[in-house]
C-alpha cells in the first residue's frame, strides 16, 4: 500500500543528509515492522512518506503519488509516540471531539465512537481522564485516535516503546485482530527485536537507508543470526557501502519475496485508487474547537486559575492608588495682575496641585494598559505553540488551518474583552474616571484584544513555547518606554516607535475621552508640549485594530505553515 522511490531528507539547506535514496515497499492487510538503530533514520523515513518532512524522491499510496500530507487524510493514520488527545479531557470526550473535526454525519460519529471504545477495549474507561491513564491505555487512546477516520492504513511510531511486556502483547494482539478481522495494514517502528515474529514484513533501516526487506524468517537467514536479538551487533559490523551492495544482489536473486508475503495476506495484488473521505466544513471544525478550548479552559486549574488571579487581581493593584476616587481640580486664578506675593504664590500651588492630579490620573491610565498588555502576552503567549504537535497531528485527520487559527483568535479576544471591560468598569467605579463608559470601555478591550493577538501571532510563529512566551514579554517590557508617555522620545524615534506601541495608543485613547473634563484640561495645561500628542479616541482604536490584523496575518501565516519540532 505504502511505498517510496529514492527517497532523501536534508537536516536544513546546509545539513546532514539524514535518508539517502531510501526505497521501500510495505505490505497492505498486514503488519509491517520498521527496525534499525537508534538514530538510523526510521521515523525520518516514515514522516518523509507520510509528505510530513521535506524531501526529493517519489512516496505512493495504492499507487498514487503522495505530494503532501493532505492527500493522506481519511486514508493514512499516523499514531505518533506522544499521545494526541488533551489530558483534561475525557477518553470518550477525546474521542467525540476528534470525530466531529473529521466526520461529518452524526449517526456515522455515533456509530464510529462505540466501534473505537470496543474494539480498543477503551469502553469501560470512558469517562476517565486523559491524565489518568496509565501507558498502555493511552497507547490504546491513541490508536482510537486514528481509527476516527477508519483508514485502512495505519503509521504506528513506537507505539508499544515504553510498556511492560503483558501490554505490549496486548497492543501488537489488538493490531493483528484490526489487520485480519477489518483489513487493515500497519507500518510500526518498534525497538523490541524480540516481537519479530509477530510481524508479516520487517524492514531494517541502517544509516539512513533501508538495507532489507523481507519476511521475519528470511531475515534471520540474511543476516546470519540466531535471533533478531543479534542483528545491530551484525549491522554496526559493516558499513553501509557494503550493505547496499548486499541488499541489491539478495533483490536480483529473489525478486519474488515481496509477492510470496502479499499472498500470504490475502491482499489483492494491485491496489485500486482509495476513495476520497468526506470532512466537515471548516466553520463546523471551527464551532468544534471554539467549544473544545473553552471546555478545556474552565477544565484546566491551574491556567484558570492564573488567568482570574491577574484578571481580578490588576485593577487592584490600580485602584490602590487612589481609594477614594476623588480628581480635586482647583481653579486657577485668572487675574493676571496680582498685588501680592500670597496672590502669585497661590496660584502657583494650584497649578503644582492641578498637575499633581492629572499627573497621577495619566499615570494610572498607562499603569491599567501596561497590566492589560501583560495580561494579553499571557493569554496568547503559549496558546499555540503548547499544542503545535497536536495541532500538525489534527491537519493530518483534515482539519483546516484557518479554522484552527480563527477559533483560536476568536477565544483569546473573548478573554481579552471580559478583562478589559472588566478593568474599566472595576477602577472608573473605584477611582471615578470622568468621561464616557463605553468609549472608555472599547478603548482598554480593543488594547487587550490587541495585545493578544499579536502574542498568539508570536505563539503560531513558533514551535517553542517558551520562546514565544519570552518574546511577549519583551514586548511587553517596551510598551512603558517606548510610548513616549512617561519618558519623551528622542524626536527622530518618537513616530518611528508610536505605531507599533500599543500601550501608547490604549493610553491616548483613554485620556482623549476625558476630553472637556477638569481633570483633562488640567492634564494639558501642565504638560503643554505633549497636547498634540494625545491621539483621537476613533484614531487609537483605528490603530489598534490594524496592530489586531497584523497580528491576524501572523497567525493565519504561522498556521499554514508545519512546524512538528
Amino acid at each position: 500500500m505504502l511505498s517510496c522511490q529514492n527517497l532523501s531528507v536534508q537536516a536544513g539547506p546546509d545539513g546532514p543528509i539524514i535518508l539517502d535514496r531510501a526505497t521501500a515497499r510495505f505490505l497492505p492487510r498486514g503488519l509491517n515492522a520498521v527496525i534499525g538503530p537508534s538514530g538510523c533514520g526510521k521515523t525520518t523515513l516514515m514522516k518523509a512518506i507520510l509528505g510530513i518532512l521535506p524531501t526529493t524522491g517519489e512516496a505512493y499510496l495504492a499507487g498514487q503519488p503522495i505530494t503532501c500530507s493532505e492527500d493522506l487524510v481519511g486514508k493514512v493514520g499516523f499514531a505518533p509516540q506522544f499521545t494526541a488527545a488533551q489530558p483534561q479531557l475525557s477518553v470518550a470526550e477525546s474521542l467525540d471531539y476528534a470525530l466531529r473535526l473529521a466526520v461529518p454525519s452524526e449517526a456515522e460519529r455515533t456509530r464510529r465512537l462505540e466501534f473505537v471504545l470496543k474494539v480498543t477495549g477503551m469502553a469501560p474507561h470512558r469517562a476517565k481522564r486523559v491524565s489518568s491513564l496509565s501507558g498502555g491505555q493511552l497507547r490504546r487512546l491513541t490508536l482510537g485516535l486514528e481509527l476516527t477516520l477508519d483508514p485502512p492504513c495505519m503509521v504506528c511510531d513506537e507505539v508499544t516503546s515504553g510498556l511492560d511486556p503483558q501490554s505490549e502483547d496486548q497492543i501488537l494482539a489488538l493490531l493483528r485482530e484490526l489487520s485480519e478481522k477489518h483489513e487493515k495494514s500497519f507500518v510500526c517502528i518498534i525497538h523490541n527485536l524480540g516481537k519479530l515474529n509477530l510481524f508479516d514484513w520487517v524492514t531494517v533501516v541502517y544509516q539512513g537507508d533501508v538495507v532489507y526487506q523481507g519476511a521475519p524468517a528470511d531475515l534471520l537467514t540474511y543476516f546470519g543470526i540466531p535471533d533478531g536479538l543479534r542483528l545491530y551487533d551484525v549491522l554496526n559490523a559493516q558499513d553501509l557501502a557494503t550493505w547496499r551492495g548486499r541488499w541489491e544482489i539478495h533483490q536480483a536473486e529473489h525478486p519474488d519475496n515481496y509477492h510470496t508475503a502479499l499472498v500470504k495476506t490475502g491482499a489483492p495484488l494491485e491496489m485500486a485508487p482509495l476513495a476520497e473521505p468526506q470532512v466537515p466544513d471548516g466553520v463546523s471544525q471551527f464551532f468544534t474547537l471554539l467549544a473544545r478550548r473553552l471546555k478545556l479552559f474552565f477544565r484546566d486549574t491551574g491556567y484558570l486559575g492564573l488567568t482570574l488571579a491577574i484578571t481580578f487581581g490588576f485593577p487592584l493593584l490600580v485602584i490602590i492608588f487612589n481609594l477614594e476616587g476623588k480628581w480635586e481640580v482647583l481653579k486657577v486664578p485668572m487675574d493676571r495682575n496680582m498685588a501680592s506675593f500670597e496672590a502669585v504664590k497661590q496660584a502657583v500651588d494650584v497649578q503644582i496641585s492641578n498637575a499633581q492630579v492629572a499627573g497621577l490620573a495619566a499615570g494610572l491610565v498607562m499603569f491599567q494598559v501596561i497590566l492589560l498588555t501583560l495580561m494579553g502576552a499571557n493569554n496568547g503567549g503559549r496558546e499555540i505553540s503548547a499544542e503545535r504537535v497536536l495541532y500538525e497531528k489534527e491537519r493530518m485527520t483534515g482539519l483546516r488551518p484557518w479554522a484552527y487559527a480563527f477559533s483560536k483568535i476568536t477565544f483569546v479576544s473573548l478573554v481579552a474583552i471580559f478583562q478589559g471591560v472588566w478593568m474599566c468598569v472595576f477602577v472608573k467605579m473605584v477611582c471615578r474616571f470622568p468621561g464616557p463608559w463605553l468609549e472608555q470601555s472599547a478603548i482598554l478591550a480593543a488594547s487587550c484584544v490587541s495585545m493578544s493577538i499579536i502574542c498568539l501571532g508570536f505563539s503560531a510563529m513558533m514551535t517553542s513555547p517558551e520562546k514565544s512566551s519570552l518574546l511577549s514579554i519583551y514586548l511587553v517590557g517596551f510598551q512603558l518606554p517606548l510610548s513616549g508617555v512617561v519618558l519623551a522620545l528622542p524626536a527622530a524615534l518618537t513616530w518611528v516607535c508610536r505605531p507599533f506601541i500599543n500601550s501608547y495608543w490604549g493610553w491616548s485613547g483613554y485620556m482623549k475621552s476625558m476630553m472637556g473634563q477638569p481633570l483633562y484640561d488640567a492634564y494639558t495645561a501642565s504638560m503643554p508640549n505633549q497636547t498634540a500628542y494625545v491621539a483621537d479616541n476613533a484614531l487609537s482604536l483605528l490603530v489598534l485594530l490594524v496592530q489586531g490584523l497584523v497580528g491576524i496575518c501572523l497567525i493565519v501565516f504561522g498556521c499554514q505553515q508545519k512546524r512538528w519540532n
